[in-house]
Parts: C-alpha cells; sequence; structure tokens
C-alpha cells in the first residue's frame, strides 16, 4: 500500500536530485480555473526521474545497491532514460534491456547517459523478462518501469508539489487549494503517486487513450489483466496492463477513469503549442485531451500533469 507517508519520505529523499517543476495558470482558457504542472521540464524530459531517484537511493540507504553492477531496467523510453541519469548521476553502472525494435535515436540517447544497452525480443514484454533474470543473476537492483512502491511514491511527490504550489490565501485567510488533478495513464505509476498524495484534498482523473485502457478495464473487470496496445501514444503510455499497485490506489481513492480517442490527443498537443509555444509528447497530451475535447469538465480548481515532452515536434 502506497500512502501519503511514503510520498513524503520519498519527498525528502530526493530532494536536490529533481527539479521542482513550474506552474502554468491558464485561468479559464479551458472553462474552468485550470493550471498546467510543467513536469516535462523534469530531468530527461519526464516526471520518471523522480521515481528513478527514489528507487536508486533507497536501495543505497538499504544495502540492497552493489554499487559494482548498479541497476538494470527494462524500457526503450522514458522510465530507461530516467534510470540510467539516476545511476549516472549517482555514479553506477545501469543496464538497460529495450526490444530489438527500439528506435535507434532512443538507444543512442541511452548509451550518452553512459547505460549499457541490451537489445532482445520484439517487444516490451520480452525486454522485460530478460531485464528480471540479468537482475538476478548479476545482483543488480531491478527497477520497474511503473509498478514498485519506490517509483511510485517517487512520482507521488508531483502531487505534493501540486498542493503546495496551488496554496492561495485570501481575504479571509481560507486556503483554496486545487480540488482535482488530471493525469495520463499508462502503466499507472503516475496516476497512483499523485492519487496517494492529494487522497481526501482533491479528485483525480485518469486519462487513457481509448486504444489502451489498462486502468478504465481493469476498473471494470475488477482488477488489472492485459489489453491490447496501439494508437498514437503507445510510445509511452503503451503497457499492457495497469500495474497492481495502481489498481489498489485507483480503488482506494476512488479515480476517475475516462477515455479519449486519438484525434483528441493530436488535437490537444497542437493546442499546447498554438497557444502556449509548449511542445509534449502525445502521452503527456492525453491528459489534456480530456479537456480540450469536452469529454471531462473542470469541477473546481484543476491541475493537469503535462508528464513529459520526449517526442519529434516535426510529427503532428
Amino acid at each position: 500500500m502506497i500512502t501519503r507517508d511514503d510520498i513524503d519520505t520519498a519527498r525528502d529523499r530526493i530532494a536536490g536530485r529533481v527539479r521542482r517543476t513550474p506552474m502554468l495558470d491558464v485561468g479559464d482558457a479551458l472553462g474552468g480555473q485550470v493550471v498546467f504542472k510543467l513536469e516535462y521540464l523534469q530531468h530527461t524530459g519526464s516526471f520518471k526521474a523522480r521515481g528513478a531517484f527514489n528507487r536508486v537511493l533507497g536501495a543505497a540507504a538499504d544495502g540492497t545497491l552493489d554499487p559494482r553492477v548498479g541497476i538494470v531496467v527494462a524500457s526503450g523510453g522514458n522510465a530507461g532514460l530516467a534510470n540510467a541519469f539516476a545511476a549516472r548521476a549517482l555514479g553506477v553502472p545501469a543496464t538497460v534491456v529495450v526490444p530489438e525494435t527500439a528506435p535507434i535515436v532512443k538507444v543512442e540517447k541511452l548509451r550518452a547517459l553512459g547505460a549499457q544497452v541490451v537489445l532482445h525480443g520484439r517487444e516490451y514484454a520480452l525486454a522485460y523478462e530478460a531485464a528480471l533474470e540479468l537482475a538476478e543473476a548479476s545482483g543488480a537492483v531491478f527497477c520497474h518501469a511503473y509498478d514498485q512502491p519506490e517509483i511510485v511514491a517517487g512520482a507521488g511527490t508531483i502531487g505534493l508539489e501540486i498542493l503546495g504550489d496551488t496554496e492561495e490565501v485570501d481575504e479571509v485567510d481560507q486556503v483554496d487549494q486545487v480540488d482535482e488533478v488530471v493525469v495520463a495513464v499508462g502503466g499507472g505509476g503516475l496516476m497512483a503517486g499523485v492519487a496517494a498524495a492529494v487522497e481526501g484534498v482533491a479528485r483525480v482523473v485518469a486519462v487513457e487513450p481509448r486504444t489502451i485502457p489498462t486502468l478504465h478495464t481493469a476498473l471494470a473487470g475488477g482488477g488489472p489483466v492485459d489489453v491490447e496496445v496501439s494508437g498514437i501514444a503507445a510510445d509511452s503510455l503503451g503497457a499492457r496492463r495497469v500495474g497492481e499497485i495502481a489498481y489498489d490506489v485507483a480503488t482506494r481513492t476512488g479515480v476517475e477513469s475516462v477515455l479519449v480517442e486519438d484525434d483528441a490527443i493530436r488535437q490537444a498537443r497542437r493546442w499546447l503549442w498554438e497557444e502556449y509555444r509548449i511542445v509534449v509528447e502525445h502521452g503527456a497530451a492525453t491528459a489534456l485531451a480530456a479537456l480540450t475535447s469536452g469529454v471531462h469538465r473542470p469541477r473546481g480548481r484543476v491541475a493537469v500533469v503535462l508528464c513529459g515532452a520526449n517526442t519529434d515536434p516535426m510529427h503532428w
């Protein structure tokens, strides 16, 4: 179980290692009081650096991190970049297992961060199994992309920042905090961390592409199950199933799940550029698409997490 205490611990542990990303108040441009959490400005271009540092620093603190072999992670995307960055910052080796189909530009980025890249299989599931075997054989710390307590708690520090940065004291000294937080969901680590951080204070709306409904399907069926993965946001939200931690937190805290179409994601991404000159990946635009498409109407003061920017701005 992930609680606010776990996230408070993560905040203290990763302090000075990650950026406190800014908030942008966009007023009533989206039909309500809306602020953007600009998490795409985080190290390596996504929120994943928070969980990566929390996982690796936690392992160092409890003595399970062998500095000679370091860490292993399966990911050709944001999680791989974040864990490679954290490992380099702490001076330990990182091995990243990626599918053989991973874009060469991502492989080159991982190598530029000092990671050893292992190509295995033609899809993430095969790379994941290989990473588990490699970690067990070598004694390296295995870093999950989204379904480990430290990873989720690290992501949850975003929620603490949102609560702190949206506090306003009015003339009668009443505190006005955010009423709901809108986040994109793939494996669900971000959603789970944020929901645990704001539990009892704000609602969480989880947004998924209709083509990858991991959380939506789990909530409807009573537990995580595999779904088909396709669509424009599959490169960053392409988990086959939502994590167990994410499912537990979502059911405990009453997370609301909504689905958006690929066209709505494209339009939200373009709207961000046209209105604010912000470029994000399609996974990050998924959260905003719930508002720009009208699938979700803001209720009170709303924070939308723009979680990553590892994208090609030439491809709209």
